[in-house]
């Protein structure tokens, strides 16, 4: 891999952190926009950049002038009852889901731009999406979003820019820790799964690793779904 700028929010834990792994080890610079740096002083090639997504409006600054990547992690795993939604409950997904993407490819769309031969920006939305489940109106309204935005800008910003999402089902992070807190709970969450298992955050990060490389050149406007078979098929024993 060629020497690139990569933008990856959120990758001082969960899967953008495996993401940061993944690159330490190609020619890249890297630049991790997160709250706090955690553990990514390991890394030699790793700037990291102050940002709070959750804020209505911020700056990111330190970037360069050029970025080759950007892949956005940030999300929630809110499940309530839909009469017990709040309108902040989905202004919050919505906040850190989607607003917060808009946000960060507003302001480096140029940078983007300047990418030769063009750059790839990857985002991540869910199973819940494709899939109705119960309890999740708000994570999948704002990532019904997120996959709405993903075939936009595949379309606004083509052929300089490709724009694609990753779709999990449940993934073994920080994020999902109260709900895979026990072995009852990881065995019954991975019975779920047609291939019988939950995912990990290798498995996100090989294919945005991928979708950010020029070997996904000719791929755009696609999502993913990394969800162990759960979105396509089912099995009967």
């Amino acid at each position: 891999m060629n020497t690139n700028n990569i933008l990856v929010v959120g990758g001082s834990s969960g899967i953008g952190f495996e993401i940061v792994k993944h690159f330490s080890s190609h020619d890249a610079n890297l630049f991790v926009a997160s709250r706090k740096p955690g553990p990514l002083s390991e890394f030699s090639n790793v700037r990291h950049v102050p940002l709070d997504v959750r804020q209505e409006t911020f700056a990111l600054e330190g970037l360069p002038d050029t970025l080759n990547g950007i892949v956005y992690c940030p999300g929630t795993i809110r499940l309530k009852p839909f009469q017990r939604l709040t309108i902040q409950d989905f202004a919050e997904d919505f906040q850190i889901n989607l607003l917060g993407a808009v946000g960060v490819l507003q302001q480096c769309l140029l940078k983007l731009k300047k990418s030769s031969p063009g750059a790839s920006v990857v985002l991540f939305s869910t199973v819940a999406v494709q899939t109705g489940m119960p309890f999740h109106a708000s994570i999948g309204s704002a990532k019904g979003a997120v996959e709405g935005l993903v075939r936009s800008l595949a379309a606004e910003w083509a052929p300089r820019i490709r724009v694609n999402a990753i779709a999990p089902a449940l993934t073994d992070t920080p994020l999902a820790r109260d709900l895979l807190s026990s072995p009852e709970q990881r065995k019954a969450a991975a019975e779920r799964h047609p291939l019988k298992r939950i995912g990990n955050p290798e498995d996100m990060a090989r294919m945005a690793v991928y979708l950010l490389s020029q070997q996904a050149g000719w791929i755009t406007g696609q999502i993913f779904h990394l969800d162990g078979g759960m979105s396509a098929i089912r099995t009967f024993r």
